[in-house]
């Protein structure tokens, strides 16, 4: 057994970004940018109004000031305001030249085309050009594009952008006693569930899962299914990659020519992962139990997929909370326990079973023990990874 910082290790190094295409602006939420974004104007482009009111070039409490014209957004004054004079103008709208401050409407008395000043309290509410960005502002790559992204991006005048390929990823459950969800299963069978929670992991990280067909417990099926993987950039198979009598996907896909990077990891739940080479994709096999299955994929698909899409080759984010209670020493295997956080910091199930999704499904973080962790009191602060 390998620990789990050399299997991330051994994974990222089989791994590498893969090309970039350019997509529209509107396709470009939650794909990873991979060229820098260079702004080519200023923003806001001109002064503008921070505030309904009146623009005018100076002005003193009590005075009385002649409205010259008006000044809405995309439609600005084109004259010049000089002392004594004023332009009605509307929050986002162009300062005319010569003015130099906005008095706001509720500070004014207007009469006809005149008004007098009540107010000049506060600051010009005046926007001045490239108050946000200056042309040549820069977005550095690679990142996450998230809905901000997008309205920066916009504003910045980019009407495509650069981001990576979504990775194709061939997912394959194995075992005879797997039917697929709406199947009637039989006297000994159980519904497939890991990898349709992979897929919907694998779809909110960026990637393009695909779902093969079940694999039996035989070497002519794994071969037929593995033979379908087809352009995939990485292949999941969850289960058969134990040391049973009927685990048998490490010797059907080194059949196929799959070259093993690493085989068993110390951690609980996931013991039994294998990873690799399948011609030109990442292999992993992953644990069969739901939970471990699952787990594995938070600690290394996602770090994997996110590195395939140019982010950096990291763990997952972990942060850090106050236990609620006291935990007892840890085994030999670092240990991902399910848990919950509130107000009071994180509390760890206490049914820890690799085969409860319930649980899994209660919980928002990875508590996370060394190997060999001494016990632990309430109080005491314990690593993460949120889910």
């Amino acid at each position: 057994m390998i620990p789990v910082e050399e299997a991330l290790k051994a994974l990222f190094d089989l791994v590498a970004p893969l090309e970039t295409e350019d997509v529209p602006l509107l396709e470009a939420h939650g794909r990873v940018l991979r060229a820098d974004i260079l702004a080519n104007r200023d923003q806001p482009p001109f002064a503008a109004s921070a505030m309904d009111g009146y623009a005018v070039a100076d002005a003193s409490v009590g005075q009385t000031l002649r409205v010259i014209g008006e000044s809405s957004a995309g439609h600005g004054f084109a004259g010049t305001v000089a002392t004594g004079e004023a332009v009605r103008i509307f929050t986002g709208a162009p300062m005319p030249e010569g003015a130099q401050r906005v008095v706001i409407q509720e500070d004014v008395t207007a009469d006809g085309n005149r008004i007098t000043v009540g107010d000049l309290s506060g600051t010009t509410h005046v926007r001045p050009a490239g108050a946000d960005f200056l042309a040549g502002f820069r977005v550095a790559a690679p990142r996450k594009i998230r809905p901000a992204d997008v309205a920066l991006f916009a504003a910045m005048n980019a009407g495509s952008v650069r981001v990576s390929r979504r990775p194709r990823v061939a997912l394959i459950a194995t075992g005879d006693e797997l039917v697929s969800p709406g199947e009637v299963p039989g006297r000994d069978q159980i519904v497939a569930s890991n990898t349709y929670g992979l897929h919907a992991m694998l779809r909110d990280v960026g990637a393009e899962p695909r779902m093969l067909p079940i694999a039996r417990d035989t070497h002519r099926s794994l071969d037929t299914v593995l033979g379908l993987v087809d352009d995939a950039d990485l292949v999941i198979t969850v289960g058969g990659a134990s040391v049973g009598d009927h685990d048998l996907v490490v010797d059907a896909a080194g059949a196929r020519g799959m070259e093993r990077s690493f085989y068993k990891i110390a951690m609980r739940p996931g013991k039994p992962l294998m990873a690799g080479c399948l011609g030109v994709a990442v292999m992993i096999g992953l644990p069969g139990n739901p939970v471990s299955a699952l787990v594995c994929g938070h600690v290394f698909v996602l770090p994997v997929v996110r590195a395939m899409l140019g982010l950096p080759a990291e763990p997952a984010r972990r942060a850090s909370a106050v236990l609620t209670h006291d935990l007892p020493e840890n085994g030999m295997r670092e240990h991902y326990m399910r848990a919950f956080r509130d107000a009071q910091g994180i509390t760890v199930f206490e049914r820890q079973d690799s085969a409860l999704l319930s649980v899994l499904n209660e919980a928002d973080a990875l508590a996370i023990r060394p190997a060999n962790d001494p016990p632990r009191s309430k109080g005491e602060s314990i690593e993460y990874i949120p889910l």
